[in-house]
């Protein structure tokens, strides 16, 4: 929601400590695949509409194993527990190409026998075949981006499929996989609550596992935000953000994060690992990833545009940016991801991703606490109902001077 409410000064940073982490956290491996039939206007992800001559498609999957190969020293002996293969729209992959991607990350890393395998698909790039194909080659998750059933809707998206083609692929995957997701989106150009709450009928019809409820925004640097469409106002996006929350608890879903819902045992541990501060190594163009080890926490990002990243990663420079986080952001970037999540996290998960005690941040905490933003008793620091609403606000409460 775009609701407000009185931000109290921030608090001041207390003497600031050594960082010492005990242990690195679970890693997961992020995957990233940068081409688009066409881009959408909302869209600010580093995707890139394919060009006449196609998808480089070998070449792309050398350098992925480059990049990777690369990077094994960075997290040496450690298991991976997620693999997600993002985008762009990474089901413009061929099956075969993606069975010889899993096989060179299997070759390369150790993955944990029951590793969470997700790959997003767009419903105007596949079908039955190709997702019974991907399932043999090992994805056991696929997320599916609907948008909306609304063929008025999906056009102003510029979305490349309609609504048979969102019907065909959510069939397809609710026969090939035992967890997957749909995303919706809502507050979409001209849209009326009753046309919110027919996409997200539509959607439990099928009974999908997991649905992510998405809230589209205006984001720098998409044609959207040069040329703002109509939208609806924030009376009436919050109605439609409640309206689904209420629909789908009635329905059996837990809403376990800020724009996820889940049945009980399929929610995203992909996405769970990063609302839990834990690390993942990003290969791809364009890809971040998050490592830690017994110095701190350290982030990398890819070099963005596929042409740069293939000629980067053959000279063997795959890192573009690096930096070291330090004590002073660590509380933010933490409670950033924490607090996404509505039953928040152990007290004692602060100090084991962070190096940091949790005294470090009381100040904010207290505050958090006085606001009626956060409830944090022996064990466990959870968002109140009020602090899930105005999330900005709770977390403006740890950035520290």
């Amino acid at each position: 929601m775009h609701r407000t409410i009185p931000i109290l000064p921030r608090a001041p940073a207390s003497a600031t400590p050594a960082v010492q982490l005990a242990a690195p956290p679970p890693l997961s491996l992020y995957i990233h695949f940068p081409w688009c039939v066409r881009k959408c206007p909302y869209c600010d992800f580093n995707s890139h509409n394919v060009k006449a001559a196609g998808i480089p498609e070998a070449a792309y999957l050398d350098a992925l194993q480059r990049d990777l190969e690369l990077a094994l020293p960075s997290v040496w002996g450690r298991r991976v527990h997620t693999v997600f293969i993002g985008g762009g729209t990474p089901s413009l992959l061929s099956p075969e190409g993606l069975n010889d991607l899993l096989t060179r990350v299997r070759t390369l890393l150790p993955l944990e026998p029951d590793c969470e395998i997700t790959l997003e698909a767009n419903p105007g790039t596949v079908e039955a075949a190709r997702f019974a194909a991907f399932r043999a080659a090992g994805v056991t998750r696929v997320s599916v981006g609907v948008q909306s059933f609304n063929e008025a809707h999906l056009q102003a998206l510029g979305r490349i499929h309609g609504r048979a083609e969102a019907l065909r692929a959510l069939e397809a995957a609710a026969t090939h996989f035992d967890t997957w997701n749909v995303d919706l989106m809502y507050a979409l150009p001209r849209q009326t609550l009753a046309e919110a709450q027919a996409d997200l009928e539509q959607a439990l019809a099928f009974a999908p596992p997991h649905l992510s409820c998405y809230h589209l925004t205006l984001e720098p640097n998409t044609l959207y935000f040069r040329d703002p469409p109509p939208l609806p106002d924030d009376e009436l996006a919050a109605d439609m953000q409640e309206m689904m929350e209420a629909r789908l608890t009635a329905a059996g879903y837990q809403h376990y994060e800020t724009s996820a819902y889940a049945r009980a045992g399929h929610r995203c541990r992909h996405n769970l690992n990063y609302w839990r501060f834990g690390d993942y190594l990003g290969i791809g163009a364009g890809a971040h990833g998050k490592l830690s080890d017994h110095l701190g926490v350290h982030r990398q990002m890819r070099h963005k545009h596929p042409n740069a990243y293939l000629d980067a990663v053959a000279r063997g420079e795959f890192i573009a940016e690096a930096q070291d986080v330090g004590p002073a952001d660590l509380p933010f970037e933490f409670m950033m991801n924490a607090l996404r999540l509505t039953e928040g996290v152990p007290r004692s998960l602060f100090r084991e991703r962070t190096g940091l005690p949790l005294e470090h941040v009381e100040v904010a905490l207290t505050q958090a606490r006085a606001r009626g933003l956060l409830e944090i008793d022996a064990q466990h620091m959870r968002p109140t109902p009020l602090g899930q609403r105005f999330l900005n606000d709770l977390l403006s409460l740890f950035l520290q001077r």
